[in-house]
């Protein structure tokens, strides 16, 4: 131990806080919360402590200690967790969470507001309501809120300028506030109001507006916009029942379950809302050397709950922990009600934590010892994490190949159905380039130049167009997109290298996976065979190339004559050897001199 730590050692503060160990590099390595700093940290020097490999390792490493008192331990809960998240230290149990749940955002801080679905909350004065359970849900309130309350969700700034509304505005699904003249401030506003109730769960001050918006039309003899408001109040009346219904049933639980085996180990939680399982959620780790399952679910459900939006009355686990009063009663006070951390010996709740172990051991099966899941689960992960309409049947991926500008060419292959479509791969040669290679050109080019094609021949557009590169290219497919009037097009990119997913519409909130995910593999399994189909056909171009450029340097020898004396001869080498006569049998006396001529 040196000189500086020890110093550190003798003068620990006494009341709660937080201490942070660092290695020689200034790296934090830990961050641990006490409810009395100076008795913790001393244990973990003291001789006679338990032995374990993982803590060894760690206090061989520390050469530093720093300290941050609280007044309360349950702030130095809150802080440990923000440490924790800020520097990912190296001897933590750190949340890796593949699925974070959907929210919808209501844009109130901008002048025409849009709801749009987010996994990120943030301050930035706009609403969010969630978290939805199933993923699919935010997607289903997002379609109830464009067909009854024909508010936008687009990204484009509004202005009234542009030319034409988008297909949106013909299908009747946004009064299009792009476009003069198509709706006023006063009146988009209105509709705002409608999905705030909606989305706040106030259904009976929203069927009140709705039911006089359907008489004020009907007296206006408007009726088609009187049997549009009459659809909407029927919609709102299930959905309000639904929702009594289930405020009837038992209270919100998350149920946690787990499968270790060396040092891996995965989670299962099963969410339970008004009375049923309405989804579950993941997580996997790789590092957890020395397992202590206490300890373990200490520092998961810390991490998983300390911030989280959404908190229910009851959290079950299988196994008891050091800081489960403390967790209970920082969690009771940001939910205004009495939150419990319990671990069910006996009876349906001890049987329902039985079945989310066997759910957490198939799924660390799945993950560690099977290549991947079956197609429809895959899909259905792909959905949830992309935020999708449905799980993608058919995915179309396009990549750019060049080399210093020359043979500019593009691919798009096609996953369908779990595998990869070869009858339907397609290959582009780039044209609207002049001079310095540009692949965001490119991308725009080839996406329009596909899509265009599906629409004049009435065909069906794919689940997902997937680009392989970063934003760069996303946001020039999607101008594409914008360009042909396509809307509604779920489209996505994976950045080389980082292995990054972009989703158009949510560039701010990339999708960062973990390296097993089965997801990413797929992106990545789609992504790499579009490379190599775009790198093989920019080979053969290239080559192609290279091997006619000598004969057509001859002059009076052009491209068509030298494909003829390539098809009959095969190769260069075989034409330098051939006679007059016998390249005359191909080509005419001149042509055939004049080659002759070249070679010799």
């Amino acid at each position: 131990m040196n000189a500086v730590l020890e110093a550190k050692l003798n003068r620990i503060p006494p009341g709660p806080g937080v201490y942070i160990y660092k290695d020689r590099a200034n790296q934090t390595v830990y961050v641990g919360k006490a409810k009395s700093l100076r008795n913790r940290v001393r244990t973990y020097f003291q001789l006679s402590r338990d032995l374990d490999q993982r803590k060894d390792q760690m206090m061989d490493a520390i050469e530093d200690v720093e300290f941050i008192m609280t007044d309360t331990e349950g702030e130095a809960l809150a802080l440990e967790n923000n440490l924790i998240k800020q520097y990912k230290p190296k001897y933590n149990v750190l949340l890796r969470d593949d699925k974070t749940y959907p929210y919808l955002k209501l844009t109130v801080n901008e002048p025409f507001p849009r709801a749009v679905i987010t996994r990120r909350v943030r301050k930035d004065g706009a609403l969010y309501f969630g978290p939805f359970f199933p993923a699919g849900l935010a997607r289903k309130s997002s379609k109830l809120i464009e067909r009854y309350f024909l508010i936008r969700n687009c990204n484009i700034q509004i202005d009234g300028k542009r030319p034409r509304p988008c297909l949106q505005y013909y299908i009747h699904r946004c009064v299009g506030p792009c476009v003069e003249g198509n709706t006023t401030y006063e009146q988009y506003q209105e509709a705002v109001k409608d999905v705030r109730l909606f989305l706040e769960g106030r259904n009976s001050d929203l069927i009140r507006r709705l039911r006089a918006k359907m008489e004020e039309a009907s007296a206006n003899e408007e009726f088609e916009l009187a049997a549009h408001y009459r659809d909407a109040v029927d919609t709102m009346e299930v959905l309000a029942e639904r929702q009594k219904m289930a405020v009837l049933g038992y209270d919100d639980i998350d149920i946690f379950g787990y499968h270790q085996e060396e040092n891996m180990v995965s989670v299962s939680i099963f969410h339970m809302r008004g009375g049923r399982v309405v989804d579950k959620k993941e997580l996997f780790w790789e590092d957890q050397e020395n397992f202590d399952a206490g300890e373990f679910f200490q520092s998961v459900l810390k991490q998983y709950y300390v911030d989280a939006p959404f908190i229910p009355i009851e959290i079950h686990v299988p196994v008891d922990f050091e800081d489960r009063v403390l967790l209970e009663d920082w969690l009771s006070e940001r939910r205004s009600r009495k939150v419990e951390i319990r671990t069910p010996q006996r009876g349906a709740k001890r049987e329902m934590m039985d079945l989310v172990n066997r759910n957490a051991r198939l799924s660390f099966l799945q993950r560690f010892r099977a290549a991947m899941p079956s197609p429809a689960t895959i899909s259905k992960d792909v959905e949830e994490v992309l935020d999708l309409e449905k799980p993608p049947r058919r995915i179309e991926c396009f990549d750019i190949s060049n080399l210093q500008g020359s043979d500019v060419v593009a691919s798009m292959v096609v996953w369908e159905d779990g595998r990869m479509k070869k009858t339907d791969y397609r290959r582009f040669i780039i044209r609207s380039l002049s001079g310095l290679p540009d692949d965001f050109q490119s991308m725009r080019e080839v996406v329009t130049r596909r899509y265009k094609r599906i629409q004049d021949e009435g065909l069906s557009m794919p689940d997902l167009v997937l680009i392989d590169g970063g934003l760069g290219q996303l946001h020039a497919a999607q101008s594409a997109l914008d360009e042909l009037n396509i809307v509604d097009q779920s489209l996505a990119s994976i950045a080389k290298k980082e292995e990054i997913i972009y989703v158009a519409g949510r560039e701010d909130e990339p999708v960062i996976l973990e390296r097993r995910s089965p997801v990413l593999r797929l992106i990545q399994q789609i992504r790499d065979e579009s490379h190599r189909f775009a790198i093989t056909f920019h080979r053969q171009r290239r080559g192609r190339r290279i091997l006619t450029s000598e004969l057509c340097e001859i002059e009076g020898i052009g491209l068509k004559t030298t494909q003829k004396l390539l098809t009959h001869f095969g190769s260069v080498a075989k034409i330098k050897e051939a006679t007059v006569e016998d390249l005359q049998s191909v080509v005419n006396r001149p042509q055939a001199e004049a080659v002759w001529k070249h070679f010799h």
